[in-house]
């Protein structure tokens, strides 16, 4: 049992952090994930 079984997620990353396809590529490995929405923005 993993916490993200079964959860729908929304990923934003940040240009000078993680970048959001990064995240999305560790998500992948979980099984019952769904990515919505994955992006990288620039907080300044």
């Amino acid at each position: 049992m993993n916490i993200l079984d079964g959860k729908k997620l929304i990923i934003i990353g940040d240009r000078d952090g993680i970048p959001g396809q990064a995240i999305e590529e560790c998500v992948k490995a979980i099984q019952n994930v769904e990515v919505l929405f994955s992006a990288t923005e620039c907080f300044v």
